[in-house]
């Protein structure tokens, strides 16, 4: 099976960092009562990265969904090769005492032919 994870479009750490630090340096301007105004820039720099928050979750919730269910079609497989399995090892071990039965048989055959011959 092939991945179907595109990693070039995803946030790298430098920019979750980069968001982290803006994040932090905002929190702290609230916090000053001198900088209560928030400015239309700073408003749309915070809705732009609250929306890119929102399509990071949304694609790697599908991206979970997917993975789940290559999981249970996994699992569903491996039980029904499981059975398979085991039918295989019961007739593999009915074929070898078969075999030892007739072993037995063309050795006790052979025996009775080398006593023929003395």
């Amino acid at each position: 099976m092939s991945s179907q994870f595109s990693w070039g479009s995803e946030v790298t750490e430098s920019e979750v960092v980069e968001e982290a630090q803006q994040a932090e340096q905002q929190e702290e301007a609230f916090a000053e009562p001198e900088a209560v105004a928030l400015t239309a820039d700073d408003f749309a720099a915070l809705e732009e990265r609250i929306l890119r928050t929102v399509n990071l979750v949304k694609r790697e919730r599908t991206a979970r969904a997917a993975a789940e269910e290559r999981a249970a079609q996994a699992e569903s497989l491996l039980t029904e090769q499981i059975a398979i399995v085991e039918q295989t090892q019961k007739e593999v071990s009915a074929l070898r005492v078969e075999r030892d039965h007739v072993r037995q048989r063309v050795e006790r055959l052979l025996g009775q032919l080398d006593a023929l011959e003395l």
